[in-house]
């Protein structure tokens, strides 16, 4: 087996406390039918990697639930399949169990899992991002090159963005023969520039080193206390995707990243690849009614839904009620968000169960949508 695969479901948790409140970054609902973490799975499944552990932390019994046996990304299996990893590491030398905080003591948490995968090379991801990645030419680049690691990049450029870079992002700088040379943080530099995706490959046997390593000297930094430390010193390479990449680390960006779901050439760079479909929890649920008063423009409506009002540009989930007279306007409306008779919302972010009743008139920006929490009644 080439490859074995490592997803953090954790490690942005805290750039969107709004919406990481009942759940973890990677059980985000997205797209209308979605969640965050049915990117990285499936771009690992596509890539024929059938081995994956997912590292989890805390608040993750909706991820649970979303995953169950792994049967929908075929990775109910009896060799391999995908592993829910536990959320502590253990230090031998202070004997002592705690959650990680970093990258690097996630990775320390997982170590047997690391050592008994069967893998030549462990694909890490995280699960902030909205790709569509086959992995196999980044893998076979990987072994040409004798890589101990490879970094995926991606190329943009920092004048067209809608958005600044993530403060976290790190500016990966190769020479001729990608091999990196610097490895920075973002500081608003400008132009081009090949930003790391948090998608790496690292050979196994080097991965191992690290840990132990990592262990003995009381590292927890990957950028710092790998990357940077060992620049020069070992093989890092660099390998750049050129197929749609954006991730999520604020609620605008979580609203922005939806809304790019409406343009239709977009989602078909993310949801019509061919040979890669994008999987997730399939349930069966009845078809949408549409009234004779239903009007919808624009907008993505997943199944058991009844639409009796206006819904303009907008993502809607599953159970969602639109009432008589209602118009929903460059909104995202979660599970089973009721809206009562005569409402209006425009750039609207509710949580799942959320009831607005009748007559409520509610209105964000796309660059401060207003957010409305789990449970709540309006």
């Amino acid at each position: 087996m080439k490859a074995a695969g490592l997803i953090f479901s954790n490690i942005h948790d805290a750039s969107i406390p709004e919406l990481t409140k009942p759940r973890t970054m990677a059980s985000i609902p997205f797209g209308g039918r979605y969640r965050l973490i049915d990117f990285a799975l499936s771009n690992m499944v596509n890539s024929d990697i059938t081995t994956v552990g997912l590292i989890t932390h805390n608040n993750y019994q909706s991820l649970l639930d979303h995953i169950g046996t792994g049967k929908d990304w075929d990775l109910a299996r009896r060799s391999g399949g995908i592993r829910i990893l536990p959320p502590f590491i253990t230090s031998g030398t202070r004997g002592d169990d705690r959650l990680y905080n970093t990258r690097l003591q996630a990775l320390v948490g997982v170590k047997n899992f690391v050592e008994n995968c069967g893998a030549d090379n462990v694909i890490i991801s995280d699960c902030n991002m909205i790709c569509n990645i086959d992995f196999t030419d980044a893998l076979d680049n990987h072994i040409a090159n004798n890589a101990d690691i490879t970094i995926i990049t991606k190329l943009v450029n920092t004048t067209e963005l809608k958005f600044p870079l993530d403060k976290y992002i790190r500016v990966v700088i190769s020479n001729d023969k990608n091999e990196i040379v610097d490895y920075v943080p973002y500081d608003n530099q400008q132009g081009e520039l090949h930003i790391n995706t948090n998608m790496m490959i690292i050979k196994r046997s080097y991965l191992l080193s690290l840990i132990n390593e990592a262990e003995a000297r009381g590292y927890d930094s990957f950028s710092r206390d790998i990357i940077m430390r060992n620049l020069g010193k070992h093989r890092f390479f660099s390998f750049e995707y050129d197929g749609y990449f954006n991730y999520i680390d604020s609620m605008q960006k979580y609203f922005f990243c939806n809304m790019k779901m409406l343009d239709s050439s977009k989602r078909k760079l993310i949801f019509h690849v061919k040979n890669r479909p994008i999987y997730t929890k399939v349930r069966n649920s009845a078809p949408t009614r549409y009234t004779e008063s239903a009007k919808v423009t624009n907008s993505i409506i997943a199944d058991g839904c009844v639409i009796e009002g206006v819904v303009e540009n907008s993502i809607l989930f599953r159970g969602v009620k639109v009432g008589k007279g209602t118009v929903i306007k460059n909104s995202i409306l979660l599970q089973n968000t009721y809206t009562g008779d005569d409402v209006y919302l425009n750039c609207v972010v509710t949580d799942k169960d959320v009831t607005i009743k009748n007559g409520k008139m509610l209105s964000g920006h796309e660059t401060l949508p207003f957010y409305i929490g789990k449970r709540t009644t309006v």
